[in-house]
């Protein structure tokens, strides 16, 4: 069983308390991405557990600050793992991805050029695009248009990181992940891998807010709380982030989950809403403050 705070990594602890130090330093930018506040989701993780399962990635916010001994982290969406093989695998060529389409836009209209690796994306969709456009996108909201699934987010206007930069996150990222196997899996699948003492954090598609993300369209909450249930039957530990409360918490979102599936729940303060400041034009967003709930079986 590997400590739910600590790690094997010993460079990684911090020196007096021997917890995993707090990291804040993102590799790609993802809609729902929990890096700022995943200190806040760990510190109510068990203190024990076996394999670490993470089968919404994402941008591996929570996985990164974990850094646990032994991890398998999937998602279904193809191009999205490529990035995180190719870390794990190819660092160098993972920064070269970065640093081609970086340098090729700088030679020309940034705007023109963001457009064409965003066509290129679209007529094959890989990770050394997609890695390049969630950093250089409207807010990291890499959004799907609904009728054909094409990448359709803007340019952002915020100046995209150099590449000797992008080059240092992945050298502080590569031993935060030293432990961790990547898959390219359906959740179901992953929780079909997860065996009693392990631990598997789920952070799924939000029913309230987030439809136009990746997989979102297809995604049923009711065959996730399935799987958790089996889950926990046979002695899984389970983590689910889901919506919570909006609009300065006047707004509780009412997620159905079967009765004694959760054995306590959390809050968790998560600021504003960037998704929500794409759908309304990048306006403030002051009454927009948003917590997650998070849901324990434990």
């Amino acid at each position: 069983m590997q400590p739910s705070l600590f790690s094997d990594l010993k460079d990684l602890r911090d020196s007096e308390t021997g917890t995993i130090t707090p990291f804040k330093t993102q590799l790609i930018k993802w809609v729902g991405n929990k890096q700022r506040y995943a200190d806040q989701i760990i510190s109510h993780f068990p203190r024990t557990y076996g394999t670490y399962f993470e089968p919404f990635l994402g941008s591996a916010g929570v996985l990164a600050n974990l850094a646990p001994a032994r991890a398998v982290a999937s998602d279904v969406f193809r191009p999205l793992m490529d990035i995180w093989q190719c870390l794990a695998d190819t660092p160098d060529e993972l920064k070269d991805w970065y640093a081609t389409r970086w340098e090729w836009v700088q030679k020309g209209d940034p705007l023109e050029r963001y457009e064409q690796i965003k066509a290129t994306y679209n007529a094959n969709p890989n990770g050394a695009d997609l890695l390049y456009l969630s950093r250089a996108c409207y807010g990291g909201v890499v959004r799907f248009r609904k009728k054909d699934g094409l990448m359709s987010t803007p340019m952002g206007s915020h100046p995209v990181i150099k590449p000797e930069k992008f080059a240092r996150r992945v050298e502080m990222w590569k031993p935060r992940v030293a432990g961790t196997r990547f898959e390219c899996l359906d959740y179901l699948q992953a929780f079909d891998q997860a065996q009693a003492g392990d631990l598997v954090y789920c952070d799924p598609p939000y029913a309230h807010s987030q439809s136009i993300l990746y997989g979102a369209q297809r995604f049923r909450l009711e065959h996730l709380m399935q799987a958790i249930a089996e889950a926990k039957n046979r002695g899984v530990y389970v983590a689910l982030s889901i919506d919570g409360t909006k609009k300065s918490g006047n707004t509780y979102c009412d997620i159905p989950y079967p009765k004694n599936l959760f054995e306590s729940e959390h809050f968790v303060n998560i600021g504003r809403s960037m998704l929500k400041r794409f759908q309304m034009d990048g306006q403030t967003l002051e009454t927009e403050v948003v917590r997650d709930r998070l849901m324990l079986t434990y």
